[in-house]
């Protein structure tokens, strides 16, 4: 699906949840009133989310006119202005609740994000989102992943081979679930994951692209480093926090891939005003 049909169906959803049958409260305002209003940030964050609150008002009323004040991916102190917005007052009034929510959410996982590749700021690993995502919403929190200056890992089950403990215990071994889901891997990369040195070993002879380190000790990732030198990509995860991330990076893995980015999502602090 194209991601501008992914942007137009997320706002359709929002706001029929939002508005059901009709604004009530807008209904006081004569139809034929404009009026002017402002987005301010109340706190320093990466600002994110500007083609959802584009199409949030253009599913509303094409004729509101709105002027950005930052750009996609820039950060903001507290108090600035990211928005003006001029036309129908019902129409404001209407979407300012869904046009927020997308705002500041995806404004909230860019700016954790942010912090993620400042952090590693300088070395070659790439910071990893996961699947651990807001249902509906992969694609939004991956794009903001992304203008927070981190990469995505797979999107889904249909574009990426990844065997986790239960599809090994379910083949029988690592080797048998790396054979037998080749022939199903339409030449992408297979990575797998392995909880000890001796899985490591055996999912490098059986020819694993990239190899993920699930719950590593950092003793323990120094020495996978040494082993798979040349032979495979290495990615950690599990227990990945921030105040550790360098000393992690430091290690020499290709990828560091954390829930945290998307799954301990905070709301930046917004509000639209009139003027």
């Amino acid at each position: 699906m194209e991601f501008t049909q992914i942007i137009h169906d997320n706002v359709r959803t929002a706001l029929a949840e939002d508005i059901g049958s009709g604004d009530l409260t807008a209904a006081l305002i004569p139809t034929e009133a404009e009026a002017q209003a402002s987005i301010i940030c109340r706190e320093a964050a990466v600002i994110c989310g500007r083609p959802w609150v584009d199409e949030v008002f253009r599913q509303l009323d094409r004729r509101v006119q709105l002027e950005w004040r930052v750009a996609e991916g820039r950060r903001v102190e507290p108090g600035q202005e990211l928005l003006r917005l001029q036309g129908s007052a019902r129409a404001l009034l209407t979407g300012e609740r869904t046009a927020l929510n997308f705002l500041q959410s995806l404004s909230g996982t860019a700016t954790e994000a942010r912090r993620y590749a400042d952090t590693v700021a300088g070395l070659e690993v790439k910071i990893l989102d996961t699947r651990k995502t807001l249902p509906g919403l992969r694609a939004a929190q991956k794009y903001a992943v992304r203008c927070g200056g981190c990469h995505n890992h797979r999107h889904g089950l249909y574009d990426g081979v990844l065997i986790k403990e239960n599809h090994i215990l379910a083949a029988g071994s690592i080797t048998a679930a790396v054979s037998g889901v080749r022939p199903f891997a339409q030449g992408k990369p297979v990575e797998v994951e392995v909880e000890t040195l001796a899985e490591l070993r055996e999912a490098l002879a059986a020819g694993a692209d990239i190899i993920m380190l699930d719950n590593f000790s950092s003793t323990q990732t120094s020495a996978a480093v040494a082993i798979a030198a040349g032979r495979a990509k290495l990615e950690v995860s599990g227990n990945v926090s921030l105040e550790g991330l360098r000393a992690l990076a430091e290690t020499g893995v290709d990828y560091i891939s954390t829930g945290a980015l998307t799954k301990h999502l905070r709301a930046v602090d917004l509000s639209m005003r009139f003027r």
